[in-house]
């Protein structure tokens, strides 16, 4: 699965449930080591939502020795609504900034308190890297990891509930990891040389950028644009950023 190997922990449990929010309730799945978590792992996932994907990626990371909770970023929109990538598309201009860091924090505390992680990371992939940069800046994260992320919102995706801009909280993110593809046209090399420039003098974030690789070549093996070797390595770079 996107090349991310097994863990030594083989022993993982996994259950699907919701998370009670005030304005809304969000679909979750959570997996953990029967050990000891090493640490915890929020994710967001890419446009295509919770899915299979996602679940057998939370259970691999789980057998590294982490707590994962995966969140639904479309919690309380119709199925209906969301039938096609192209009608996703069309829905996150209508996602809410502050609703999204509050599953992602309600998701972090399930964690702690729970399964008793004292550090806390959050992952995302395309969409969810977007968010990712984003919950870096909201205090509650110790570690963030974007895998391809993009650090403008696009323009199809401005809408009211858009407040915040990744490079406009840049300087207050957490120690963020960020992987790019030196060909994805959602995030150009002009945008992670901003990136990189908000983090000048910032030891504790990294920009790593592989080169030939395009949007989304590492976590789902089906794509065309996949690239096993890479998405391996990346694996391991982002785990080692997750555990600190």
């Amino acid at each position: 699965m996107g090349q991310l190997r097994e863990g030594r922990e083989l022993d993982v449990s996994t259950e699907s449930r919701v998370l009670a929010l005030d304005a809304v309730d969000v679909q979750v799945f959570h997996a953990r080591p029967d050990g000891m978590p090493r640490a915890g792992v929020v994710l967001h996932p890419d446009i295509g939502g919770m899915r299979p994907l996602f679940d057998e990626m939370a259970r691999r990371l789980a057998t590294h020795g982490l707590a994962v909770c995966v969140v639904d970023p479309f919690a309380g929109v119709a199925a209906e609504d969301l039938a096609t990538i192209e009608a996703r598309m069309g829905r996150v201009a209508q996602l809410d900034d502050h609703q999204q860091l509050e599953m992602l924090s309600s998701a972090a505390d399930l964690l702690v308190v729970e399964d008793g992680v004292a550090r806390v990371c959050v992952l995302g992939f395309c969409m969810g890297g977007h968010y990712a940069f984003k919950a870096a800046a909201s205090d509650r994260f110790d570690a963030a990891v974007a895998f391809y992320g993009m650090v403008r919102t696009p323009d199809g995706w401005r809408g009211p509930g858009h407040t915040i801009e990744p490079l406009d909280v840049a300087d207050r993110m957490c120690p963020t990891l960020a992987i790019f593809g030196s060909i994805d046209q959602l995030t150009p090399a002009a945008d992670i040389d901003a990136l990189r420039t908000a983090w000048a003098g910032r030891s504790d974030c990294e920009i790593v950028v592989i080169e030939g690789a395009d949007h989304a070549f590492v976590h789902d093996p089906d794509r065309p644009v996949h690239r096993a070797d890479d998405a391996a390595a990346c694996w391991d770079r982002a785990i080692n950023w997750v555990l600190g």
